[in-house]
């Protein structure tokens, strides 16, 4: 009778190991450092954006689909949502994303 080997998969942690290496020990904090850096750098950059021009916009952009959709007729709702629909079902046919 032969014998079947059935691999094993190792069970894989979220945790990293530490490097038997001290020079591996060594770069990795070191990575971590300079990651974190950047990072530190990143956050003290001010905005570019007007907060009041960002709140405005916004605020418009909450009301205009709802007004929208209540300006326009049922029946042409249902037109936009139809073709929406249609749109999307292409899409998934065609193996696109």
């Amino acid at each position: 009778m032969p014998r079947v080997y059935i691999p094993i998969m190792p069970k894989r942690s979220s945790k990293r190991s530490p490097p038997d290496d001290p020079n591996e020990a060594a770069r990795r904090l070191l990575d971590e450092v300079i990651e974190g850096s950047e990072k530190s750098n990143e956050e003290e950059k001010p905005s570019k954006k007007n907060p009041a021009a960002v709140a405005l916009g916004r605020l418009g952009g909450m009301k205009g689909g709802p007004a929208r959709a209540k300006k326009l007729s049922p029946k042409r709702r249902s037109e936009i949502a139809a073709k929406a629909a249609r749109k999307r079902w292409d899409v998934y046919m065609s193996g696109k994303k």
